[in-house]
């Protein structure tokens, strides 16, 4: 019942965030904007965020310390302990994000997408690649198309930054 109340969520945040598209160009994918955010140290206040199937609460900051135009590419990985999304950031986000990796030991970084809370992991070391992998709270059935829509949202909106730029 939780699960599929999880489900229902999930899919009713990305209907809304579709509607919010563009209407200048139809897209052939429903829009996943990605974002991180970082766990609140000690009794520091913050936004509680929920993951959905296990419903564990963090305080996190209301600010997120990653956003989609840090990412470059995601990637859906088959490790040791099962599927997983692989976050590719850009040079930039990455010397950025490895400072905040050495200084942030412990704490964990939630992922939402399209505002909703999906997975978290602790930050156990420097993350010096530029890759950040995490497990999301989501059936593995849904996960190719979940990648397919952060693709392409990740593709557009580095296209219309360029365009700015």
């Amino acid at each position: 019942m939780r699960r599929g109340f999880g489900l229902l969520l999930l899919l009713g945040w990305i209907a809304a965030g579709s509607g919010c598209a563009s209407a200048s160009k139809a897209k052939n994918y429903t829009p996943a904007v990605p974002r991180f955010f970082l766990e609140v140290q000690g009794q520091a206040s913050g936004d509680e965020l929920t993951l959905p199937r296990s419903g564990v609460k963090i305080i996190a900051n209301a600010k997120p310390v990653l956003t989609e135009t840090d990412i470059t590419a995601v990637e859906l990985v088959q490790v040791e302990l099962g599927k997983c999304l692989g976050f590719q950031l850009s040079p930039t986000a990455a010397r950025d994000f490895y400072r905040l990796s050495v200084v942030a030991q412990g704490r964990r970084l939630v992922v939402s997408i399209n505002d909703t809370p999906l997975g978290a992991r602790r930050i156990d070391g420097p993350i010096a690649d530029g890759v950040v992998f995490v497990f999301v709270e989501l059936a593995d059935e849904i996960l190719p198309e979940l990648v397919a829509n952060l693709k392409a949202t990740i593709v557009d909106l580095q296209r219309e930054v360029k365009k700015k730029g």
